[in-house]
């Protein structure tokens, strides 16, 4: 194989390239000016991540680049309401219904002056006004405390922002009087005015917005550092609020064409979760007349098209798609080879990596499977992927293997696709993509070929060629010297059988060992409905035929040559005849019928215990 210079990334960094390259070029909107230090952001700052709950991180563009989280900050603070409060308390002052209105409207019930949500202004100063704390040094601090947890990094307040809001905050300072007249704030609402200044004004860069979205994804466990952020019973009143009234006037929209819980902020940030899987951030400066970030609501609305993301096509979890991976060392195929070509194997076969999946295939599930094989990608020549258990699949795992495989294939890997054919989409849309030119890079197998073929390839077998053994190899004859080897040879019979021939029938008696001389051939079991199951498939120098001659019972299963084929048979009588002049013989032969058929039982336990 071609071998390419440095490691491979994973593909979902070449789509986020791609989807990058593809609206950076969008000028529409303006860069919002009514906050003075706001307007001097640079317009072409544009920044996109994804994180998941796996505690994966994919950035690109100005993903480190720093703004404040002005209005993505209200959901985290109403979390932190919810824990300092309950529930019951909470609703009392800050209702749960959406407005439609933009995010500045004086929305109050005009008989209790309760905010119609928490996330227009009026209800997320309500809810800062239920922070705890000694003292508003004490309640700043709990809050860059508690949002430092999402992000897995200690925060700041932006002192120029924080200044320019409070110094231009009129409407919001109205806003707070109101409250303070209808006793939501129950004392001189500047303190609490600075305080929802200065958690607008925290700093924050597109990739914190990401994970702080992936912590809300895990049930409020923060996925990259493991530490809690929310307790878990509040994470579902912050994700409500969030999907029904986080993007305003744009809110039915969004949840109808995007389909994620969301928040946006006038600096150009926008954050989205979808619960169970993962959060995306995303920074562009320039706003539409609604305040969010034109090129945000783009990437998301791509995002969750191309790869099925809208909450509500429900589907499991991706912790437990991969039900096991190995090594080739650990299982091998049921191509059993010769002592030289087990040991080879054993020294090689490292090189190989399967991934067993399981349930449902979709973008959070298949970032799974590409996530782990990025990261065997420097150990690992060949990795096979095998669907026998998976239970459906998207476009967007389509569109993930496609990546995958054309990266590895750059790289000078192969990846190798089992048992999926019931899943005629994934071949249909690789084959599609790859054109006639490289249709031949679409590798897929049934059962274990696949696992065999990679054995092949390290072995350097050529498929039509199984060359000839030597009586000396064969392990039946170990221990034996050549005058006694040559005994047993001139008791053994030639028999040529052509490809497909019939060599032995499941059920007829046991009159006869086989030794493959050369060729190939496989022992096939016939199953109920007319189906036939692979059991092994042999290489010259080995035995078959022993189980049924060891319990002088019939066959159990078929044996069919896969190409021209030379055996020697040994007959039960002429065998058991030895036992007067050549005992020392039979009994060698017999040792090694039995270690040969201890070691089969061993192999076959040794891959359950793999597997289980």
């Amino acid at each position: 194989m071609n071998q390419a210079s440095g490691p491979i990334t994973s593909p979902i960094m070449d789509y986020l390239q791609e989807l990058h390259h593809q609206f950076a070029g969008l000028n529409d909107g303006e860069v919002a000016d009514y906050i003075p230090e706001l307007a001097k952001a640079d317009s072409d700052w544009f920044g996109i991540c994804i994180a998941t709950t796996e505690g994966h991180v994919y950035e690109i563009g100005d993903s480190r680049q720093e703004f404040t989280i002005q209005s993505i900050s209200k959901p985290f603070v109403y979390g932190l309401a919810l824990e300092d409060n309950g529930r019951a308390d909470v609703l009392g002052k800050i209702g749960v219904e959406p407005t439609g209105d933009a995010f500045n409207s004086i929305s109050l019930d005009p008989l209790t002056g309760r905010p119609a949500n928490p996330m227009i202004n009026a209800g997320a100063i309500a809810a800062a006004g239920q922070i705890m704390g000694h003292d508003d040094n004490k309640k700043v601090n709990r809050i860059l405390e508690m949002m430092s947890t999402y992000a897995g990094r200690a925060l700041t307040v932006d002192e120029t922002v924080y200044q320019s809001e409070s110094e231009t905050g009129h409407r919001n300072r109205a806003i707070g009087y109101m409250l303070r007249n209808f006793n939501i704030l129950e004392e001189d609402p500047t303190p609490t005015l600075e305080l929802y200044f200065r958690q607008c004004s925290i700093s924050v860069c597109c990739r914190d917005l990401a994970v702080m979205g992936a912590t809300l994804a895990n049930a409020g466990n923060n996925p990259v550092t493991g530490e809690r952020a929310i307790r878990g019973e509040y994470v579902e009143n912050v994700l409500g609020v969030m999907g029904s009234c986080g993007m305003y006037d744009y809110a039915g929209e969004w949840i109808y064409k995007v389909g994620m819980p969301a928040k946006s902020g006038v600096a150009g940030g926008i954050l989205a979760v979808l619960p169970g899987r993962l959060g995306i951030g995303v920074f562009s400066p320039r706003l539409d007349a609604r305040g969010n970030s034109v090129r945000g609501i783009e990437v998301c609305n791509r995002i969750s098209m191309d790869f099925n993301l809208h909450m509500f096509n429900v589907v499991q979890p991706g912790k437990s798609v991969i039900r096991c991976s190995y090594d080739g060392t650990r299982k091998s195929s049921k191509h059993l080879r010769g002592a030289a070509d087990r040991a080879r194997l054993q020294q090689l076969a490292q090189r190989i990596r399967v991934y067993e999946i399981q349930g449902d295939l979709n973008f959070t599930t298949a970032e799974v499977i590409v996530s782990e094989i990025v990261a065997w990608q420097a150990e690992v020549d060949f990795f096979i992927v095998d669907f026998k258990r998976a239970l459906t699949l998207d476009q967007s795992t389509c569109r993930l293997l496609y990546r995958l495989l054309m990266k590895l294939e750059s790289a000078g890997k192969q990846l190798l696709f089992a048992n999926c054919e019931g899943f005629p989409s994934l071949g249909s849309y690789i084959r599609r993509k790859l054109g006639h030119a490289d249709i031949g890079l679409w590798r897929s197998f049934e059962d274990d070929y696949a696992l065999e073929y990679c054995e092949d390839v390290l072995l350097d077998t050529k498929e039509d060629v199984e060359a000839g053994a030597s009586f000396e190899e064969f392990e039946l004859f170990n221990g034996l010297v050549p005058e006694e080897i040559e005994v047993i040879a001139n008791k053994l019979t030639r028999q040529a059988y052509a490809r497909d021939e019939l060599i032995m029938a499941q059920g007829e008696p046991a009159s006869k060992l086989f030794l493959l001389a050369s060729g190939k051939v496989s022992i096939k079991l016939d199953l109920p409905g007319g189906k036939t199951k692979r059991l092994a498939t042999l290489s010259p120098g080995l035995v078959f035929g022993e189980m049924a001659w060891i319990e002088r019972s019939r066959r159990s299963a078929a044996v069919i040559a896969d190409m021209d084929s030379l055996c020697y048979q040994l007959d039960m009588d002429d065998f058991d005849a030895m036992v007067s002049e050549h005992s020392d013989i039979k009994v060698r032969i017999q040792e090694n019928l039995l270690r040969i058929f201890s070691r089969n039982l061993r192999k076959a336990n040794d891959e359950i215990g793999v597997l289980s």
